[in-house]
């Protein structure tokens, strides 16, 4: 298992070997065994799969408060989307900042992306399969989103994105009263 840092502490890049033939392949897309290796441990406990119909959709940038604090382990099931995480720990040397990965059917790389950071995507094919795991369950009450736009993420896209009205609502970062603070250096 390929594991990347990013500019982001904590976010990691991970790229699952692949076993191919003739029929396809075989792709081992999480072991904890293999996490602790690198020094990660997580306890996932929540799979959660969506499809985007359309290409350039948006979905983001969102993040579960504390107590209900999510990591996330995103990968792609079918066609193709840009990643994207967003520090948003008040304190953070790299608060705001993000990093944007392209995760595809095709190529099979995930983003670690921990508590503490916004995550969003944008679909660059129809009928878009998203898997991600969560270290913790989801509670509505705890639900939160920053607006997609503000946070100078450059999502290569040119077109008017298809949002849902709790995305398009959403506060932008400047204006955000983020319920996390760093403490110190991540992982």
């Amino acid at each position: 298992m390929d594991v990347e840092k990013t500019i982001l502490p904590g976010v990691m890049l991970i790229t699952p070997p692949r076993f191919g033939d003739a029929r396809g392949f075989f792709s081992e897309s999480w072991s904890r065994r293999e996490m602790a290796a690198h020094g990660l441990d997580y306890d996932f406990v929540q799979d959660n799969h969506s499809v985007s119909a359309s290409k350039g959709t948006i979905r983001g940038l969102h993040f579960q408060a504390p107590p209900d604090a999510q990591a996330k382990l995103v990968r792609c099931g079918r066609g193709a989307l840009l990643d994207v995480a967003v520090d948003i720990r008040a304190g953070s040397p790299t608060f705001g900042q993000s990093v944007a990965y392209e995760l595809s059917a095709v190529n099979g790389r995930q983003l670690l992306v921990p508590e503490g950071f916004a995550h969003g995507f944008l679909t660059l094919t129809d009928d878009t399969e998203i898997i991600y795991k969560c270290s913790n369950y989801y509670a509505p009450a705890s639900d939160g989103a920053v607006r997609w736009d503000s946070c100078g993420v450059d999502w290569g896209f040119d077109g008017t994105p298809v949002l849902s009205d709790k995305d398009a609502a959403a506060p932008p970062l400047a204006e955000f009263d983020t319920p996390f603070s760093w403490e110190g250096p991540s992982p």
